[in-house]
């Protein structure tokens, strides 16, 4: 789940190749949540909080709820394929990842949240990291799968 759309043509292309590749492993839907209108004057707290009640009415209650957040943990490919795995058989509901807007998540949204996961140490646009976890959560599946895909 994300706030807004990928605007940049390249991004938005190669987002929908991966999400091409991860359904072939499970059913896996990216939802786009519509950015908020007229936000310069809107301090960035109050933004926050404004995505964070969009993105908290579009959890269901039973919902295992995952922020790629810098400040949560960072794993190998691997690990995150363990991780991944271990969530899918023992989830009741769905597993949700979230990517926030530019400026993070509201207190509410980090309440929320069951973990924390972060990509890097670094500070990436929101839209590069839609493309970074896809093609992540597609080299967990098949690492998954046991496919020659990632190399230790």
């Amino acid at each position: 789940m994300t706030i807004g759309r990928t605007n940049d043509k390249l991004l938005s292309q190669s987002i929908d190749a991966y999400l091409k590749r991860v359904n072939h492993y499970l059913p896996f839907e990216v939802k786009e949540l519509p950015d908020l209108k007229n936000t310069r004057s809107l301090p960035r707290d109050r933004q926050k909080e404004l995505e964070g009640e969009r993105l908290l009415a579009s959890i269901e209650r039973g919902d295992k709820v995952i922020l790629l957040d810098e400040r949560g943990k960072m794993f190998t490919s691997r690990e995150f394929a363990g991780e991944l795995q271990d969530s899918m058989l023992t989830l009741q509901r769905s597993l949700v990842f979230v990517i926030g807007g530019p400026y993070g998540f509201s207190k509410a949204v980090y309440d929320r949240a069951d973990k924390l996961l972060s990509l890097s140490k670094m500070t990436m646009t929101h839209e590069m990291v839609r493309l970074f976890f896809i093609e992540q959560l597609y080299r967990a599946m098949t690492i998954i799968k046991g496919e020659p895909y990632h190399h230790d």
